[in-house]
């Protein structure tokens, strides 16, 4: 084999070995208890805190979001969309870049429980953040600092009032 093939297929190894080595520490410091259940590949937004490949759908950990129809208000007490926003948000985030979820179960409805990311942006964190999702606490209390954060800059549904989503679907039901 000349020293070129052989440059060039240490180059690929190593790539390849490295790659492995990030991904996996990179799911251990950022999903530390999701590794049971793992999805990579492009999703539809389905809401908020919900997103879907083919029949596998993926619920957000430890968020909850506007749900589509709900409504919030301004400042000012003029009504908007904030479902229909939440949505657009999380669209936005994810484009058409593929999406890596770590989970380690399923809900009720047989949805993933899982942490997604898109490149380096944790899309869970990011929705509570902006103001587009709360923490969802009877579940976690992963996303609370966000939740602040986005209160306290009053991002997103924070501009106004709302009804907090699981609320708000009680009472739809």
């Amino acid at each position: 084999m000349t020293n070129s093939k052989t440059l060039i297929i240490s180059l690929i190894t190593f790539t390849l070995v490295s790659y492995t080595f990030l991904i996996n520490s990179f799911a251990e410091n950022e999903t530390s208890n999701f590794s049971n259940y793992d999805f990579i590949g492009k999703v539809k937004v389905v809401d908020g805190d919900t997103i879907k490949s083919g029949k596998i759908k993926i619920r957000l950990h430890g968020i909850d979001a506007p749900e589509s129809k709900q409504t919030c208000n301004t400042r000012k007490q003029k009504i908007y969309p904030c479902g229909y926003k939440s949505t657009i948000f999380l669209k936005s985030l994810i484009k058409n870049k593929d999406v890596v979820c770590y989970g380690k179960n399923k809900d009720r409805y047989g949805r993933l429980i899982a942490v997604c990311f898109t490149e380096n942006l944790n899309l869970n964190s990011t929705m509570v953040k902006e103001g587009w999702a709360i923490a969802y606490r009877y579940y976690s209390k992963d996303y609370v600092k966000d939740e602040e954060t986005a209160r306290k800059l009053k991002k997103g549904i924070w501009q106004g009032t709302f009804i907090e989503p699981y609320s708000w679907r009680k009472n739809k039901n």
